[in-house]
Parts: C-alpha cells; sequence; structure tokens
C-alpha cells in the first residue's frame, strides 16, 4: 500500500495546499494530512479548528485522512507506515530548503522514506499561509486565498 503523509501546520489550509492535495490524492492509495505541533510556535487558529477545515474541505476524497503529531516528521512515517512524504513547492526557494529536508527525513529512516515533490499550480504558487495570516490579522480580503470552509 503506497502511504504518502503531507505534514504541515496548514494554519490555515490554503487554495495551494489543497491544489497539492487534489493533484497527490490519485497518486496514493492513503494521504493523510498530519498537521504538525510545534509548542514553540503560536498558531493563529488553534488545532481542532486546523483538523476541521481541513476534513471538510478534503472531504470528498475517500483516501484522504487528516490527523496531527507533535513528534519528528520522520518518526510519525514510520509509525504510519508511511514511504512517502509530500511536499509542495512554490519557488527555487522552497526547493532549496526541502532539498536539505528530504535528505535528512532520508537518512533517519534509514532509506525507507521518500520525498515527492510537486509543484503548486501556477495560479497558486503565491500562497503562503503566513501571508494569509498577515491578510486576516489586517482586515485584508484573504478569503481569494482559502478554501471555502475557511472563510469565517
Amino acid at each position: 500500500m503506497k502511504i504518502a503523509v503531507f505534514p504541515g501546520s496548514f494554519d490555515p489550509i490554503t487554495l495551494g495546499h489543497l491544489d497539492i492535495i487534489e493533484r497527490a490524492a490519485p497518486l496514493f492509495d492513503k494521504l493523510i494530512i498530519a498537521i504538525g505541533q510545534n509548542s514553540q510556535k503560536k498558531y493563529m487558529f488553534p488545532l481542532e479548528k486546523r483538523k476541521e477545515f481541513i476534513e471538510k474541505a478534503t472531504a470528498h476524497f475517500k483516501n484522504v485522512e487528516v490527523d496531527s503529531f507533535d513528534n519528528l516528521t520522520v518518526e510519525y512515517c514510520l509509525q504510519k507506515n508511511a514511504g512517502y512524504i509530500l511536499r509542495g513547492l512554490r519557488n527555487p526557494a522552497d526547493f532549496e530548503f526541502e532539498k536539505a529536508i528530504a535528505h535528512t527525513n532520508r537518512t533517519l529512516a534509514h532509506k525507507k522514506l521518500e520525498t515527492v515533490f510537486l509543484l503548486t499550480s501556477s495560479g497558486k504558487s503565491f500562497i503562503s499561509s503566513s501571508i494569509v495570516r498577515e491578510i486576516i490579522s489586517h482586515g485584508g480580503e484573504y478569503e481569494l486565498l482559502v478554501p471555502e470552509v475557511v472563510r469565517v
């Protein structure tokens, strides 16, 4: 069974994330959207709300599940018997950053884990959760950048 984990904070899920999920779901038997919890990080949306947003936005996919974790991504993937980590790339800077993490994860997993990169569709490559949070905090029109379920 081909199991992939798409890790992230998803604070909140954006149309960019959803683009990657929609394109990756047919590639794997199971795709786990894994919300990472970092005790050092302050989130705009609580974990349960982020989980709810993702579950509603991906409800039409039978092979997508939503979970959370607070350990290393590689440890979580091995616990879930996942052979793949899914990552979206928006630009060359993302690639350089993600490449180092991918090599590290593969080493820590003793070569039992591969990272699969998908390029974000060109019309969504500028979207990031941090930009969305900034727009929300200033009362801007964030609704154009997130799935309908996030539009509060």
